[in-house]
Protein backbone atom coordinates (compact mmCIF):
# COMPACT_ATOMS: atom_id res chain seq x y z
CA UNK A 1 0.00 0.00 0.00
CA UNK A 2 1.40 3.40 -0.95
CA UNK A 3 0.91 6.56 1.00
CA UNK A 4 -0.35 9.41 -1.16
CA UNK A 5 2.14 12.21 -1.28
CA UNK A 6 1.08 15.79 -1.18
CA UNK A 7 2.08 17.83 -4.20
CA UNK A 8 5.07 20.12 -3.76
CA UNK A 9 4.13 23.60 -2.56
CA UNK A 10 3.45 26.01 -5.37
CA UNK A 11 5.64 29.03 -5.57
CA UNK A 12 3.81 32.20 -6.58
CA UNK A 13 4.79 33.78 -9.83
CA UNK A 14 7.17 36.62 -8.96
CA UNK A 15 5.36 39.34 -10.89
CA UNK A 16 1.81 38.10 -10.53
CA UNK A 17 1.49 39.01 -6.85
CA UNK A 18 3.23 42.36 -7.08
CA UNK A 19 1.48 45.65 -7.59
CA UNK A 20 3.01 47.39 -10.57
CA UNK A 21 2.79 50.95 -11.82
CA UNK A 22 -0.47 52.15 -13.30
CA UNK A 23 -0.59 51.39 -16.99
CA UNK A 24 -1.57 54.26 -19.30
CA UNK A 25 -3.54 51.82 -21.45
CA UNK A 26 -5.79 51.02 -18.49
CA UNK A 27 -6.50 54.69 -17.93
CA UNK A 28 -7.13 55.26 -21.64
CA UNK A 29 -9.59 52.37 -21.93
CA UNK A 30 -11.45 53.48 -18.80
CA UNK A 31 -11.64 57.04 -20.12
CA UNK A 32 -12.87 55.99 -23.55
CA UNK A 33 -15.52 53.71 -22.06
CA UNK A 34 -16.72 56.52 -19.78
CA UNK A 35 -16.81 58.95 -22.72
CA UNK A 36 -18.95 56.57 -24.77
CA UNK A 37 -21.28 55.98 -21.83
CA UNK A 38 -21.58 59.71 -21.17
CA UNK A 39 -22.38 60.42 -24.80
CA UNK A 40 -25.12 57.79 -24.82
CA UNK A 41 -26.64 58.88 -21.51
CA UNK A 42 -26.58 62.57 -22.33
CA UNK A 43 -28.02 62.09 -25.80
CA UNK A 44 -31.08 60.37 -24.30
CA UNK A 45 -31.48 62.16 -20.96
CA UNK A 46 -30.15 65.71 -21.43
CA UNK A 47 -33.58 67.34 -21.53
CA UNK A 48 -34.48 65.98 -18.08
CA UNK A 49 -31.13 66.76 -16.38
CA UNK A 50 -30.59 69.81 -14.15
CA UNK A 51 -27.86 72.37 -14.80
CA UNK A 52 -24.36 70.92 -14.42
CA UNK A 53 -23.02 71.45 -10.88
CA UNK A 54 -19.62 72.94 -10.08
CA UNK A 55 -19.04 70.97 -6.87
CA UNK A 56 -17.47 67.95 -8.65
CA UNK A 57 -15.05 70.30 -10.41
CA UNK A 58 -13.98 71.88 -7.12
CA UNK A 59 -13.67 68.46 -5.48
CA UNK A 60 -11.53 66.99 -8.28
CA UNK A 61 -9.32 70.07 -8.39
CA UNK A 62 -8.89 69.98 -4.60
CA UNK A 63 -7.91 66.32 -4.72
CA UNK A 64 -5.39 67.07 -7.47
CA UNK A 65 -3.80 69.81 -5.36
CA UNK A 66 -3.65 67.60 -2.26
CA UNK A 67 -2.11 64.69 -4.15
CA UNK A 68 0.40 67.00 -5.79
CA UNK A 69 1.41 68.29 -2.36
CA UNK A 70 1.64 64.72 -1.05
CA UNK A 71 3.89 63.82 -4.00
CA UNK A 72 6.33 66.65 -3.28
CA UNK A 73 6.34 65.98 0.46
CA UNK A 74 6.67 62.20 0.12
CA UNK A 75 9.49 62.42 -2.41
CA UNK A 76 11.42 64.75 -0.12
CA UNK A 77 10.96 62.43 2.83
CA UNK A 78 11.94 59.31 0.85
CA UNK A 79 15.09 61.07 -0.38
CA UNK A 80 15.79 62.16 3.23
CA UNK A 81 16.18 65.81 2.39
CA UNK A 82 17.35 68.06 5.26
CA UNK A 83 14.57 69.19 7.55
CA UNK A 84 12.23 66.38 6.57
CA UNK A 85 11.10 63.63 8.92
CA UNK A 86 11.74 60.03 7.87
CA UNK A 87 8.96 58.47 5.87
CA UNK A 88 6.59 55.91 7.35
CA UNK A 89 6.53 52.90 4.97
CA UNK A 90 2.87 52.17 5.73
CA UNK A 91 1.95 55.74 4.80
CA UNK A 92 3.78 55.35 1.50
CA UNK A 93 1.88 52.13 0.78
CA UNK A 94 -1.39 53.92 1.48
CA UNK A 95 -0.37 56.77 -0.81
CA UNK A 96 0.35 54.29 -3.60
CA UNK A 97 -3.11 52.77 -3.24
CA UNK A 98 -4.66 56.25 -3.15
CA UNK A 99 -2.70 57.27 -6.24
CA UNK A 100 -3.72 54.19 -8.21
CA UNK A 101 -7.39 54.63 -7.28
CA UNK A 102 -7.31 58.36 -8.00
CA UNK A 103 -5.69 57.87 -11.38
CA UNK A 104 -8.42 55.44 -12.42
CA UNK A 105 -11.22 57.60 -10.98
CA UNK A 106 -9.75 60.68 -12.64
CA UNK A 107 -9.56 58.87 -15.99
CA UNK A 108 -13.20 57.81 -15.68
CA UNK A 109 -14.30 61.34 -14.77
CA UNK A 110 -12.17 62.80 -17.58
CA UNK A 111 -13.74 60.43 -20.07
CA UNK A 112 -17.22 61.21 -18.84
CA UNK A 113 -16.58 64.97 -19.00
CA UNK A 114 -15.03 64.64 -22.46
CA UNK A 115 -18.05 62.73 -23.75
CA UNK A 116 -20.38 65.24 -22.14
CA UNK A 117 -18.43 68.24 -23.49
CA UNK A 118 -18.27 66.71 -26.95
CA UNK A 119 -22.02 66.28 -27.02
CA UNK A 120 -22.62 69.77 -25.60
CA UNK A 121 -20.51 71.38 -28.33
CA UNK A 122 -22.61 69.70 -31.01
CA UNK A 123 -25.88 70.77 -29.38
CA UNK A 124 -27.00 74.31 -30.23
CA UNK A 125 -29.28 75.10 -27.33
CA UNK A 126 -29.00 77.73 -24.64
CA UNK A 127 -28.83 75.07 -21.90
CA UNK A 128 -25.99 73.25 -23.68
CA UNK A 129 -24.09 76.51 -24.12
CA UNK A 130 -24.46 77.28 -20.40
CA UNK A 131 -23.27 73.78 -19.40
CA UNK A 132 -20.11 73.84 -21.54
CA UNK A 133 -17.89 75.72 -19.02
CA UNK A 134 -18.68 73.24 -16.21
CA UNK A 135 -18.03 70.27 -18.52
CA UNK A 136 -14.69 71.69 -19.70
CA UNK A 137 -13.67 72.59 -16.15
CA UNK A 138 -14.57 69.05 -15.07
CA UNK A 139 -12.41 67.66 -17.85
CA UNK A 140 -9.51 69.90 -16.84
CA UNK A 141 -9.82 69.07 -13.13
CA UNK A 142 -10.06 65.34 -13.92
CA UNK A 143 -6.93 65.43 -16.05
CA UNK A 144 -5.16 67.35 -13.27
CA UNK A 145 -6.17 64.60 -10.83
CA UNK A 146 -4.80 61.90 -13.15
CA UNK A 147 -1.52 63.80 -13.49
CA UNK A 148 -1.22 64.39 -9.73
CA UNK A 149 -2.05 60.77 -8.96
CA UNK A 150 0.57 59.47 -11.38
CA UNK A 151 3.07 61.93 -9.90
CA UNK A 152 2.25 60.72 -6.37
CA UNK A 153 2.62 57.10 -7.47
CA UNK A 154 6.01 57.87 -8.98
CA UNK A 155 7.08 59.84 -5.89
CA UNK A 156 6.45 56.77 -3.73
CA UNK A 157 9.04 54.68 -5.56
CA UNK A 158 12.19 53.79 -3.68
CA UNK A 159 15.08 55.60 -5.37
CA UNK A 160 17.94 53.59 -6.79
CA UNK A 161 21.08 53.76 -4.73
CA UNK A 162 24.37 54.62 -6.41
CA UNK A 163 26.71 51.67 -7.08
CA UNK A 164 29.12 52.68 -4.31
CA UNK A 165 26.34 52.54 -1.67
CA UNK A 166 25.05 49.10 -2.57
CA UNK A 167 25.80 46.25 -0.26
CA UNK A 168 27.94 43.54 -1.81
CA UNK A 169 26.01 40.55 -3.03
CA UNK A 170 26.74 37.47 -0.91
CA UNK A 171 26.66 35.26 -3.99
CA UNK A 172 29.34 37.36 -5.67
CA UNK A 173 31.63 36.95 -2.65
CA UNK A 174 31.40 33.17 -2.56
CA UNK A 175 34.28 31.31 -4.10
CA UNK A 176 33.52 28.12 -5.92
CA UNK A 177 36.15 25.44 -5.70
Amino acid sequence: MTVPQSPPPRRPAPDRDRMGPTRPATLLVAGLAAAALAWLLVSFLYGSLPELPWLPVVTLAGLAVLEGYAAVNTRGRIERRPGRDPVNPLMVARFVVLAKASALAGAIFAGFCAGLAGWLFLENTRAATEDRPAALAGLTASLALVAAALWLERACRVPERPDDEREPDDRANRHTH
